[in-house]
């Protein structure tokens, strides 16, 4: 991985993604469960998530709200009745009879938030994510953001749908205080791969 310029803006060549363009997030407990919350009880219906790591990708799209989006010992959950998923954003601490030792701690809870983007090999964005990772650098968490070049059916749209970043944009004035970026709706394909 070729680190151009880390935070809060960075470039990276990363092997079997492409080139990534993010801006670091605040990675604390209470800012992670606010924008979590935040797009599983307000976005649901229009994100896919899962984790990605090099040999596999899980994409999961909600069929209903969830019915509880909680945080306890550090550990975000988000249930939608049939199933549910954790992800540790904060300090897991364990119970008195069984404490998460330190080290394990640190393994468990988020290290890197991040808002990404893909780039297509001529510079122009083609997908838009958030990333949380671990303390060992592991993918947590991601989460696929409306993408304008995908139908709802997961097809290769004939024409990009702008309207799509709408979320991205948001996310990117809420959470890092930056207006849309025109960039965004250069791209003229979706680059998979």
């Amino acid at each position: 991985m070729t680190e151009q310029n880390l935070s809060p803006h960075f470039v990276r060549d990363e092997p079997g993604d492409g080139v990534i363009e993010g801006w670091s997030l605040d990675n604390s407990e209470q800012r992670l469960f606010a924008l979590l919350k935040e797009l599983f009880e307000e976005h649901w219906q229009h994100i896919v998530f899962g984790t990605m790591i090099q040999g596999s990708v899980f994409e999961f799209r909600a069929e209903r709200p969830p019915a509880r989006v909680s945080l306890h010992d550090g550990y975000l959950t988000v249930d939608f009745g049939t199933w549910h998923f954790h992800v540790c954003i904060g300090e897991n601490f364990g119970t008195a009879a069984r404490p998460t030792p330190p080290d394990l701690r640190a393994v468990r809870k988020t290290s890197r938030a991040e808002l990404v983007r893909r780039l297509n090999p001529d510079g122009t964005p083609s997908s838009w994510r958030l990333r949380l990772f671990n303390g060992r650098g592991e993918n947590q968490l991601t989460v696929f953001l409306p993408n304008p070049f995908i139908t709802a059916e997961m097809k290769i749209a004939r024409e990009p749908d702008w309207s799509k970043l709408s979320l991205w944009d948001h996310l990117r004035a809420k959470y890092l205080g930056l207006p849309p970026d025109p960039k965004d709706r250069t791209a003229k394909t979706f680059f998979h791969g």
